[in-house]
């Protein structure tokens, strides 16, 4: 496990824990469902944000085979099919649909996803199955009163939950998921947005926590101020450093997330052919939804 570890930190650019490294990938907009209420989340159709949550728009799980393999024509060094939303990749059933289609056509490619794990111990044998190599969950708090402060509330098997409550729920399904999908050897990565005015002080908690339960990388994303959290300051380098410096000691941490978008394609910080695939907003019928 430890020697495809290694190699997954090769092959995979979000996984490069020094240097950057010239690998690509492509991620793949067909998730536009989500099943939680972030207060720092705002979910958008364009092709001029740059960040997560944000895609041209939404693709078929047909068409994101299609995709990929035009990506690699584009780029050769792109060696990840990923799917990071615009929405959560497991509130809807077109990422496990993608990955099956792509596990078919194209068996060389890495395939990873993200999600907020709140169905994820219900996904998580499926997830094992598709053969996902390395899964991303974000965790944002393991105190329920810090992450009542950033999430308001979640759907979950078709009931709201709100506050502490919905906290709860989904913190348990968040550790009990990458406890499950990492003791069947998957890689798992957590992120955790860095908020100063909430969860500073808690993210190492985050990072010890996740690493007794699996997770072998840690990602520390600072907030992008919007939405009900736009009162919040976005952190700056010196605490996002010490917050990091802290993390590392439970658990390897990275430091070149692009913050990239639902649809990014390329190598981060280098080539970027996203353009060149995403030319217009692909089907916008698809609308947003909860749940």
């Amino acid at each position: 496990m430890a020697a495809e570890f290694e190699e997954l930190k090769k092959a995979h650019p979000c996984f490069s824990l020094g240097a950057k490294s010239n690998k690509g990938r492509i991620h793949l907009p067909v998730s536009p469902g989500c099943n939680i209420f972030c207060n720092f989340c705002k979910r958008d159709i364009n092709d001029t944000d740059n960040r997560p949550g944000v895609a041209r728009g939404i693709i078929s799980p047909q068409e994101a085979v299609e995709l990929v393999k035009r990506a690699i024509e584009l780029c050769p060094d792109i060696t990840v099919a990923g799917v990071a939303g615009p929405g959560d990749s497991l509130a809807t059933p077109y990422a496990l649909e993608s990955f099956r289609l792509i596990k078919k056509e194209l068996p060389h490619i890495i395939k990873c996803m993200s999600t907020n794990g709140l169905l994820l111990p219900d996904y998580a044998d499926e997830i094992i199955d598709v053969g996902i190599d390395s899964l991303t969950v974000t965790v944002n708090a393991v105190d329920p009163e810090v992450q009542a402060r950033i999430c308001e509330s979640i759907i979950y098997h078709g009931r709201r939950y709100e506050g502490v409550e919905a906290a709860k729920i989904l913190i348990r399904n968040q550790l009990e998921g990458i406890r499950k999908v990492a003791g069947a050897g998957t890689t798992v990565k957590v992120n955790t947005v860095l908020i100063p005015e909430i969860n500073a002080d808690h993210v190492v908690e985050v990072a010890k926590t996740s690493a007794e339960c699996g997770a072998r990388i840690f990602n520390i994303i600072p907030l992008i101020p919007q939405h009900k959290l736009s009162w919040c300051s976005a952190p700056g380098c010196g605490l996002i450093s010490r917050v990091r410096s802290e993390a590392q000691n439970y658990i390897s941490v990275f430091r070149h997330c692009q913050r990239c978008r639902a649809d990014a394609a390329g190598i981060p910080g280098g080539l970027d052919v996203s353009e060149q695939l995403y030319i217009r907003p692909v089907r916008l019928e698809n609308t947003f939804s909860h749940g």
